[in-house]
C-alpha cells in the first residue's frame, strides 16, 4: 500500500502573503506532494503549513521549505505572540499510512542532517526522534527562544544534534522531530452549561479531576503526603479535554484533543463521552473533527460500529467511512465531506487521475484505445481484484444469511481479508501502468554522450526490473485469494457457488496473466542473477496456483452438480 508520511513546519511568518507563497511553492515543487493545508496567522506572525507524500519527497519538500524561510525570513526583525526560536521553528514528521516509526525518525534525522550540513542552521531533535530524552519535549527546547538562544547555546547541554554550534542571527534554529497524529475531536451535548460539559470532559480526559473530601467539584482538595492535591484520572489515555459553549452553535462542547490514535480511537472517545454523558441525563447529540485525519480513524470506526450491530465489517472502504459518519453525527453541524477531511483521500484526489478512478466504460475505452496502457498487467490486476471481490461477497452473503448467526465473525473476518486484498490489487492496476510509462520515460532519455548513454541504459535496466517486480507482486497477492475462495466453496451460503465458481476463474487468469507480463519484462533485464530470482518465483507461484485451482474447481464442479 502507498506509503504517506505528514510534515506540518511551523514559520515565523504570518503577515506577508508574498512569503508564505513563495514557501509553499518551494515545497509543492516536489513531485509527489500534496499541499493539504496553509493556515497563517497575523497576531503570532505565523504560519502552519501541512503537507504529505511519500516519506522520501516529504524530506527533500520540508528542506526546500526550510531552505527558502531561511532565504526570506530575518529573524532579527521577526515578532510576534507565539513562542519561536527560528525562521523555521518547528517541523515534525506524522506517520499516516504504511510507515513505522523508524521511517519517520529516519526522515527527521536525513532533514536535519542536510539542514545542519547544507544551511549552517542549528538542528534539535524532538519527541520520538530526541536522541536525548531531556529533550524530547518542544517546550523545553525552545525555551528562552530566539533571543535567549544566543547564551543558551553556549552551554556543553545545549549543542544542537546538528549543524554549527552558533546560533544563526537571521535564521535562528530549528526542531525537527517525528509525533504522533493529533486529531482536534469535538463531542456536540445537548446542554449549554458549560460546567456540565466540563463534568463529561473531566469524566473521560486522562488527567481527570481533583479529588475531594465530599465528592463534590467544590469540595475541600484530597492532598497527598507531600501536600499536592490528589488526582482521579478519566477513562482514556492520551487525551485532553475541557468543556466549552459555542455560541456559533448554541451548545455546550467537549473539547479534545486525541495525541495517540492506537491507544484512544475516535470512537472509543465517541463512546466515552457518550456513556459519561448518559450518567450525568445528557445526551451526545453529533461530533466535529477539526482539520484533517487519517482514513484509518473512520475505517476503524465504521469497523467497530457496525460490529456492535453484529453485522459483517467486511464492506469497502467507503461504506465503512459512511458508518462512522452516520454513527458518530460527523454532520450534524456541518456537512462532513471525506475528500476534503481524509488525507489520503485529499492527495489522491490532488493527484492526476487514475485508472480505478474510471468508471467502467472510461476504463474499458482507455483499454481499447491506441494507447499501450493501460495493459495486460493492469488488466490482470483488475481481474484478481474482481476475482477476490466475489470471494468477499459470498462472505458477507453468509455472514448475513439467516440462521447463521452464530457464524456472522466468521465470514465477517474472511471478508475483511477480501477488502484488503481487493484494494491491494487495485491500487497495482494503477502501479503495472505506472512501472510501463517508467520504461518509456527511461528509453526517451538523452544518449548523445558517453555519459548520457551509461545513465540511460542503467535507467532502462532499473525501470524493466520494477516492470517485472509488479507483476510478481500481482501473482503473490492475487494467489491469497485461493483461501478464501477454498473457505467460501467448502463452507460458504452453498446459493452462491457459482459466485465462488467465477471468482476462481477470474484469479486463476489473473495469476496466469501477471505471469506473461513478468516474462515479457524478464527477456529485457541483462542482470542473469535478478532474472534467475524471478524466474523461480514466477515457477512456484504459478505451480501453487495450478494446484489451487485444480482443487477448489473439484468442490465447486461437484456442488453445482
Amino acid at each position: 500500500m502507498q506509503k504517506i508520511i505528514e510534515c506540518v513546519p511551523n514559520f515565523s511568518e504570518g503577515r506577508n502573503l508574498d512569503v508564505i507563497r513563495q514557501i509553499t511553492e518551494a515545497i509543492e515543487s516536489v513531485a509527489g506532494i500534496a499541499l493539504l493545508n496553509v493556515d497563517p496567522g497575523a497576531s503570532t506572525n505565523r504560519t502552519v503549513v501541512t503537507f504529505a507524500g511519500h516519506p522520501n519527497a516529504a524530506v527533500e519538500a520540508a528542506f526546500l521549505g526550510i531552505q527558502k524561510a531561511a532565504e526570506l525570513i530575518d529573524m532579527r526583525k521577526q515578532k510576534g505572540a507565539h513562542p519561536r526560536m527560528g525562521a523555521t521553528d518547528v517541523c515534525p514528521f506524522i506517520p499516516v499510512s504504511d510507515v513505522s516509526w523508524e521511517e519517520a525518525i529516519a526522515c527527521a534525522n536525513q532533514l536535519g542532517k542536510r539542514v545542519g550540513d547544507e544551511l549552517k542552521i542549528p538542528v534539535y531533535l524532538y519527541e520520538r526522534a530526541a536522541k536525548d530524552p531531556a529533550r524530547s519535549n518542544l517546550a523545553v527546547i525552545r525555551a528562552g527562544e530566539y533571543e535567549g538562544f544566543f547564551e543558551k547555546m553556549k552551554e556543553a547541554a545545549w549543542a544542537p544534534d546538528f549543524g554549527p554550534v552558533r546560533f544563526s542571527e537571521k535564521s535562528g534554529a530549528t526542531v525537527i522531530g517525528a509525533r504522533e497524529f493529533l486529531v482536534a475531536y469535538n463531542v456536540n451535548l445537548n446542554t449549554k452549561a458549560v460546567r456540565r460539559a466540563n463534568s463529561v470532559a473531566f469524566d473521560v480526559r486522562e488527567n481527570g479531576r481533583v479529588k475531594t473530601e465530599d465528592g463534590t467539584p467544590s469540595g475541600k482538595p484530597v492532598l497527598d503526603a507531600k501536600g499536592e492535591p490528589v488526582r482521579v484520572p478519566g477513562a482514556l489515555k492520551h487525551v485532553k479535554a475541557i468543556g466549552w459553549y459555542v455560541e456559533e452553535y448554541g451548545m455546550a462542547q467537549v473539547s479534545m484533543n486525541l495525541t495517540n490514535l492506537d491507544e484512544t480511537p475516535l470512537h472509543v472517545a465517541f463512546d466515552a463521552c457518550d456513556e459519561a454523558a448518559s450518567k450525568r441525563g445528557l445526551r451526545v447529540t453529533g461530533s466535529e473533527v477539526v482539520g484533517m485525519l487519517p482514513k484509518k480513524c473512520l475505517v476503524e470506526a465504521g469497523k467497530y460500529f457496525l460490529r456492535k450491530q453484529k453485522w459483517s465489517e467486511g464492506a469497502a472502504e467507503e461504506e465503512l467511512i459512511a458508518t462512522a459518519v452516520r454513527s458518530m453525527g460527523l454532520n450534524e453541524l456541518k456537512p462532513f465531506e471525506p475528500k476534503e477531511k481524509i488525507i489520503e483521500w485529499k492527495m489522491e484526489a490532488a493527484a492526476k487521475k487514475s485508472l480505478v478512478q474510471m468508471n467502467l466504460r472510461q476504463f474499458c475505452n482507455e483499454t481499447l484505445s491506441e494507447s499501450p496502457a493501460p495493459g495486460g498487467g493492469s488488466v490482470a490486476a483488475l481481474m484478481g481484484s474482481l476475482g477476490v471481490s466475489l470471494a468477499g461477497m459470498v462472505a458477507n452473503l453468509s455472514a448475513g444469511k439467516r440462521g447463521w448467526d452464530d457464524k456472522v465473525g466468521y465470514f465477517s473476518g474472511w471478508a475483511v481479508q477480501a477488502q484488503q486484498l481487493k484494494d491491494e490489487l487495485l491500487f497495482l492496476v494503477d502501479e503495472d501502468t505506472a512501472a510501463f510509462n517508467k520504461v518509456m520515460d527511461a528509453f526517451a532519455l538523452p544518449k548523445d554522450s558517453v555519459e548520457e548513454k551509461a545513465a540511460r541504459s542503467a535507467a532502462i535496466q532499473t525501470a524493466n526490473k520494477y516492470a517485472a517486480e509488479i507483476p510478481l507482486r500481482v501473482m503473490e497477492t492475487a494467489a491469497k485469494s485461493y483461501q478464501i475462495l477454498r473457505t467460501m466453496a467448502d463452507e460458504g451460503n452453498p446459493a452462491s457457488i457459482s459466485d465462488v465458481g467465477v471468482g476462481l476463474l477470474a484469479t486463476r487468469a489473473c495469476i496466469e496473466g501477471a505471469a506473461m507480463n513478468v516474462r515479457i519484462n524478464l527477456g529485457s533485464l541483462k542482470d542473469e542473477k535478478v532474472k534467475s530470482v524471478f524466474r523461480e518465483k514466477l515457477q512456484r507461484f504459478s505451480a501453487e496456483s495450478d494446484s489451487e485451482f485444480r482443487l477448489i474447481d473439484q468442490v465447486v464442479q461437484r456442488k453445482l452438480d
